[in-house]
């Protein structure tokens, strides 16, 4: 059975919030990059102080725009993904789990200056506590990116196969 449209629709829409959350954290890191808010002829110069550094801005907007685009290609792919009910759901929920979780600590990542790459922080400066929580957060993206992916090329691979079969 292909990937239901209920689904479909759903992980498009979570895409979209993942660009959306792209869109915000993109404010963050052109403010941080000028040093001030300056939306000229609005306002213009406003002194702000925004923490972290050049590359936590700049991944916490890529993440965004990556796993928001994933989300919506696996969606708009979905009558091509042939899997049952028990796949399709961890497959969503997967998928939910490695857009959001890879996103939301990568901009908190950039709000704090942790890296949320260690247990303890590593070599990487910032509130520990803070980090810990990031890293933790980073285990059910981790595992579902793989679960994910790995049912998406069985699902397509299946696709495949039905197509040949009926022809």
């Amino acid at each position: 059975m292909m990937l239901t449209e209920k689904r479909r629709g759903l992980l498009v829409f979570n895409g979209i919030g993942l660009l959306v959350s792209s869109v915000f954290a993109g404010w963050f890191y052109f403010f941080f990059l000028l040093g001030a808010i300056d939306l000229w002829p609005f306002f213009t110069d406003i002194p702000v102080d925004i923490p972290s550094d050049r590359r936590a801005w700049n991944m916490a907007h890529l993440e965004g725009i990556t796993n928001g685009t994933m989300l919506i290609a696996i969606g708009a792919a979905g009558s091509y993904i042939r899997l049952g009910e028990r796949a399709q759901a961890w497959l969503f929920w997967s998928a939910l789990a490695f857009g959001w979780l890879f996103t939301l600590p990568a901009i908190a990542n950039a709000m704090f200056g942790t890296r949320g790459l260690e247990f303890g922080g590593g070599p990487f400066a910032g509130d520990v506590t803070i980090n810990n929580i990031i890293f933790l957060a980073g285990w059910p993206a981790m595992l579902g990116v793989h679960i994910a992916f790995a049912l998406l090329v069985w699902g397509a691979w299946q696709h495949h196969r039905h197509q040949e079969q009926s022809a």
